[in-house]
């Protein structure tokens, strides 16, 4: 298998010397230190994206855009316990939310692989403070073609969220490997609510809707 899992400052006007203190103290009142770490901006930070799950026997490549905060401190695909991800999939594959919650990582892998499901993200690298795609910025590809040559069995593309849609579609929608194939704009498995997507029973009916022709069959 080709998984790994592992694993600005506020700004200030400047003052001149003919301003007196008393100025300074009645026009801009210092702020406390924990009112200026309040207000300053987050930092973008560097991420990048965990290796891709898949083998000779997958058949259907469920696509993110980049893992959250918490899935890259635990170096698991949809580590965050709030994502629907993995109990949309045992919904999906006939073993229920319950056994989802109650499974282990290696289980839950270990389930995917059994039903020919692979996983990776669109995106290798980018800037992004916090698990937002909106915020996203600075964005590097992975080689998803790279990636269904050598696994051709792979005939389906789910991409998850339409962040990773748009991204793929932008990095290589003209691309041979995803012209041949199926790929499918699933609502994002996110715990965050829309105003279409409120929970996991909005987003299970869809997925399902639109993934039960192409699940591989059961054990």
């Amino acid at each position: 298998m080709d998984h790994v899992p592992p694993d600005a400052p506020s700004d200030i006007l400047p003052i001149t010397k003919r301003e007196t203190m008393r100025e300074v103290s009645r026009e801009a009142p210092r702020e406390t230190p924990n009112e200026a770490s309040r207000e300053a901006p987050r930092e973008a930070a560097l991420v990048h994206s965990f290796p891709p799950f898949a083998d000779e026997q997958s058949r259907l490549l469920i696509l993110g855009s980049m893992p959250g905060v918490r899935s890259l401190e635990l170096s698991q695909y949809y580590g965050n316990p709030r994502n629907f991800f993995w109990r949309i999939l045992y919904e999906l594959l006939g073993e229920g939310a319950d056994r989802a919650a109650e499974a282990s990582y290696e289980e839950r892998l270990a389930f995917a692989r059994r039903h020919g499901i692979a996983m990776w993200d669109v995106i290798e690298a980018c800037e992004r403070p916090g698990s937002l795609d909106s915020d996203i910025r600075n964005a590097v590809p992975n080689e998803v073609p790279g990636l269904l040559r050598r696994y051709p069995g792979i005939r389906v593309i789910a991409c998850n969220g339409t962040k990773s849609h748009s991204e793929l579609l932008k990095q290589y929608g003209d691309a041979p490997e995803l012209r041949s194939r199926t790929v499918i704009r699933l609502p994002s498995s996110s715990p965050v609510p829309t105003p279409k997507f409120r929970g996991l029973e909005d987003r299970l009916a869809v997925w399902r809707e639109l993934l039960s022709p192409y699940i591989p069959a059961r054990d």
